[in-house]
């Protein structure tokens, strides 16, 4: 068993103002992984105090150059990439994440954000000269927006921090980092690359807790920014709050995006695409494509496809380099989703593949990958975020009647089409509402900024937007 005993603040290893403490279970046992200490209010304040302190005018922090932080985060990434396998163990352990599938996103891909901006950084201008309408010069100026309290959730940890910190410290602010407590362990490893990779004293701080350190977090004086990603309903709550407080916040929430299948897909040269896009990470992603719109005149052939796709996905341990789909990351996560499986049922969707647990794993908080057919629009199942391995099968009568059925959720954070026309695919693209799009695959690149529309948030996170979300501009006129 791990345990964990003390907090990372203020560059060091700190013991917790109490003695309260965080259980990680293991998503493939149900036994204790391991003990983290449970920062409390005090812990918070003691957090955002020495960030404060380390963005203070004068101090070492606040004189590095835009090159010398680039250099920061290149050492970061080579610190978080060295740390790569332990980092995607932990992970695969705490949530479930097939291992192979950890060692992609959770390790290369944050490595690749650190290593982005720490060039981005290096080219962009932080200040530029227009001439006055009225006479005179301004100079623009784009500062750092200060203290960053940064909230993540439990499915992406380590790529979730990397989505909030690379760009933090590209443009110069200081964070406080609440990981879940679902994974907590994992973070520890991240301290490690923080603490090898030379970030001053106050620059990074990192404190475990449940919705108690949250708020305190999102609602402390001394905190100038708040980025969340998690469920749309604590984004409500903390998008109310930080507007009450007139304090800038980015918000990357829930999404129920939608597959569309042209009539002249290859299902078989696009199958990889398509488990990525639908099951990746068991589900339990945000930009999952869980709704799959099919042409009728191809309907049947594309639910067997789905069916055949999800009952010969191998579900098992998440250490195990076969595995494509592991446990969910909680019992409370598997109640959630088995109770969506029943309500599917009950509305009169027919069950084609899985829905109910693996025969051959007695532990652990599984459930197979799960698809279903002759699904009501406006069933749950069609239209709330499961976050969890079912798929929604559903018809389509044209192009139009495609594109309105995806348009008509309360959500836009995502989705893809899938087609051998380039034409039809820039056509659906465009007429789809939501953040981001997939064109016979679903990625997120560094380049690209990322986020929703609708009730899948505010803000954009990534690409030269994910920088500037951390800056802001100050202007000053010149007469002379």
């Amino acid at each position: 068993m791990i345990e964990q005993k003390a907090l990372f603040v203020d560059g060091g290893l700190e013991a917790p103002s109490t003695s309260e403490t965080i259980t990680v279970i293991g998503a493939s046992t149900g036994e204790i992984l391991g003990v983290t200490p449970a920062a409390a209010e005090q812990d918070v304040d003691a957090a955002v105090a020495a960030a404060r302190r380390a963005f203070a005018p004068g101090s070492p922090w606040s004189v590095w150059s835009a090159g010398e932080r680039a250099d920061l985060l290149d050492r970061l990434a080579d610190e978080v990439e060295k740390r790569g396998a332990e980092a995607a163990a932990l992970v695969a352990q705490e949530n479930g994440m097939p291992f192979s599938t950890a060692m992609s996103v959770e390790v290369a891909l944050p490595v690749a954000v650190y290593r982005y901006y720490a060039q981005l950084v290096r080219d962009y201008a932080f200040s530029e000269t227009r001439p006055g309408m009225l006479g005179g010069t301004v100079v623009v100026d784009r500062v750092p927006v200060g203290v960053l309290g940064a909230i993540v959730a439990w499915n992406y940890p380590n790529l979730l921090t990397a989505f909030k910190v690379a760009p933090a410290l590209a443009a110069g602010c200081t964070v406080v980092l609440k990981p879940s407590p679902e994974t907590a362990l994992d973070s520890y490893v991240f301290v490690e690359a923080v603490q090898a990779a030379g970030v001053p004293a106050g620059v990074v701080n990192v404190i475990p807790g449940g919705a108690e350190v949250g708020r305190r977090l999102v609602e402390h004086p001394g905190v100038d920014k708040i980025s969340f990603t998690g469920s749309t309903a604590v984004g409500r709550e903390i998008g109310a709050r930080c507007g009450e407080l007139l304090k800038p916040v980015t918000l990357e929430l829930g999404g129920k995006s939608a597959a569309i299948l042209l009539e002249d897909v290859d299902l078989a040269a696009n199958a990889e695409g398509l488990f990525q896009a639908t099951l990746l990470n068991n589900g339990q992603t945000c930009v999952a494509n869980t709704r799959i719109l099919a042409p009728r005149s191809r309907y049947d052939e594309i639910v067997d496809f789905f069916a055949a796709l999800a009952a010969g996905a191998a579900v098992g341990d998440p250490l195990d380099p076969a595995t494509l789909v592991g446990p969910l990351a909680t019992a409370r996560q598997r109640d959630r989703v088995e109770g969506y499986v029943a309500r599917g049922i009950a509305d009169g969707a027919r069950l084609v593949a899985g829905g109910g647990r693996p025969a051959h794993l007695d532990r652990g908080w599984y459930v197979e990958p799960t698809v279903f057919a002759d699904v009501h629009p406006d069933s749950a199942i069609a239209r709330e975020e499961i976050f969890g391995p079912v798929l929604s099968v559903l018809p389509y009568d044209d192009v139009d009647h495609a594109v309105a059925r995806a348009n008509d959720s309360d959500y836009g954070l995502a989705g893809t089409v899938w087609t051998s026309d380039p034409d039809a695919a820039r056509t659906v693209s465009s007429a789809i509402d939501s953040g981001t799009f997939g064109i016979n695959y679903f990625m997120l690149d560094p380049v690209a900024p990322f986020g929703g529309t609708k009730a899948s948030g505010l803000g954009r996170e990534l690409g030269p937007e994910g920088l500037e979300a951390c800056l802001r501009p100050r202007s000053t006129y010149s007469a002379v």
